[in-house]
């Protein structure tokens, strides 16, 4: 129940393009699968994550086991694209996340604002309504080291391309969301 004494809606009407951002461990990708979820669509999580080693593999499985079995999961470091092509239009998408797609590109040696462009004109082809977790990781101090920065000035410009397209940007800090641009939806409160 709301705190109206309603009974919240199960369904929601996904946009087309959902950013949710936040720092680590925020609590964003818990809250995005909750929006894919509180959509009552077939839902799709595209995995971003590469498992380079044990503690990642481990991490890897935990989320895919805390998802469930109603999640169809494809993997996609670099490819987004092909991936998104791949979903059912009738689902939802849950992209987790932009900032380790970001890091493969970069440890890839690809070029960072071609990959980005070619990432950000993928999105508006999502056949499904498609929700994009991402870092914010600009709140820190100004890192020692130029890869480093690198990183950080990339993820904060992708960052912005994409909440510039989004009707819908969700801000989570200790697992608390707020709007940054449209409305929360009542299925997630």
């Amino acid at each position: 129940m709301s705190a109206a004494g309603s009974v919240r809606p199960s369904t929601f009407s996904l946009p087309a393009l959902t950013l949710v951002i936040g720092g680590a461990r925020s609590g964003k990708s818990r809250l995005a699968e909750r929006l894919v979820t509180a959509s009552g669509r077939p839902r799709t999580y595209i995995a971003t994550a590469q498992p380079f080693d044990a503690e990642m593999q481990d991490r890897i499985t935990r989320h895919r086991d805390d998802r469930g079995p109603d999640w169809t999961t494809l993997e996609a470091p670099l490819d987004v694209g092909q991936a998104l092509a791949a979903c059912d239009p009738a689902g939802a998408v849950l992209l987790d996340c932009a900032t380790l797609w970001l890091s493969n590109t970069l440890l890839a040696g690809l070029n960072l604002d071609d990959a980005t462009q070619d990432l950000i004109a993928t999105l508006a082809s999502s056949p499904a309504p498609l929700v994009i977790v991402s870092n914010e990781v600009g709140w820190g101090i100004v890192p020692d080291n130029a890869l480093a920065r690198q990183f950080r000035d990339a993820q904060g410009r992708l960052n912005q391309q994409i909440a510039a397209r989004a009707p819908l940007v969700i801000g989570v800090m200790a697992g608390l969301p707020f709007a940054l641009k449209g409305s929360l939806p009542e299925a997630i409160l």
